[in-house]
């Protein structure tokens, strides 16, 4: 894949800095807030169903996160979702944990089924046990590879109209007429938390300017990657790691994009 175009829309999201209007969990806000911060993008956190329309209104991308759900929360999603697809602005969904109890799974089937999803970014159990192909998940983490995990993404791109971003040693983005792999990233990334849903606010931050979706998927997990294996570099243990991604976040340069991100378009 050409290059220019991953560091042409890194270069877009810095200047047209998108609003991310994020309903997420407690364990991530800060960092989600501080990565489209550093990413180039306006991070909002908002919750109360009072005002979820008109905050939506607002936003260049919506982002949801039932990390920490709860009725009120997917109450406020749900509201949201509906005044972002009648507006036509992105939705990014991430599904913590689906697999892992019933009530996750049902919540994010819920989403996929009565909202207009632009992109569903996860790790290998949370799509595995949305698309009905197996999958474990214990918490909120997939404990093993899943057999067939590309064609469980086509059939769920397939099935909602989204593209499915499947992170982990190789990421994965399909949609209904787009295969990507990514090859960014480094084990490091698997040592904190909230990663994951780090890189789903990367995904928000470059889908809220390009209207490829999938384009934009891969551009900003090799992007997320990239910053991953440049943190590693200077890090000695998990704590400094936390502290050098985000500062390679903030300091990534279009020019590294241009020779080092590692995206291969299978079609």
């Amino acid at each position: 894949m050409n290059n220019a175009k991953i560091a042409e829309i890194l270069t877009r999201v810095r200047a047209q800095k998108p609003l991310l209007h994020h309903i997420t969990n407690f364990v991530v806000m800060n960092d989600t807030a501080n990565l489209t911060l550093h990413i180039g993008g306006l991070p909002v956190m908002a919750h109360a169903k009072e005002e979820m329309e008109e905050m939506t209104a607002i936003a260049n991308c919506l982002i949801l996160n039932p990390g920490t759900l709860d009725e009120e929360w997917v109450h406020s999603m749900n509201i949201a979702g509906k005044k972002a697809n009648a507006l036509g602005i992105p939705i990014v969904l991430d599904p913590v944990g689906a697999g892992a109890t019933k009530y996750r799974t049902k919540v994010n089937t819920d989403f996929l089924q009565n909202l207009r999803i632009a992109a569903l970014r996860g790790n290998q159990g949370e799509i595995a046990a949305l698309a009905g192909a197996g999958g474990k998940v214990r918490g909120v983490e997939s404990v093993e590879d899943v057999t067939g995990i590309e064609s469980a993404a086509m059939r769920m791109a397939e099935k909602y109209g989204a593209v499915v971003a499947i992170t982990g040693k190789r990421d994965i983005i399909a949609s209904r007429d787009s295969l990507y792999f990514v090859d960014n990233g480094h084990e490091r990334m698997a040592s904190i938390t909230g990663t994951g849903c780090m890189s789903t606010t990367m995904v928000g931050a470059f889908i809220a300017v390009e209207k490829d979706f999938a384009l934009a998927s891969a551009a900003a997990l090799a992007c997320f990657g990239l910053a991953g294996e440049i943190a590693a570099r200077q890090a000695e243990g998990p704590a400094s790691f936390r502290v050098a991604l985000l500062d390679a976040v903030a300091n990534l340069e279009p020019e590294m994009v241009l020779r080092n991100a590692r995206v291969t378009k299978m079609k």
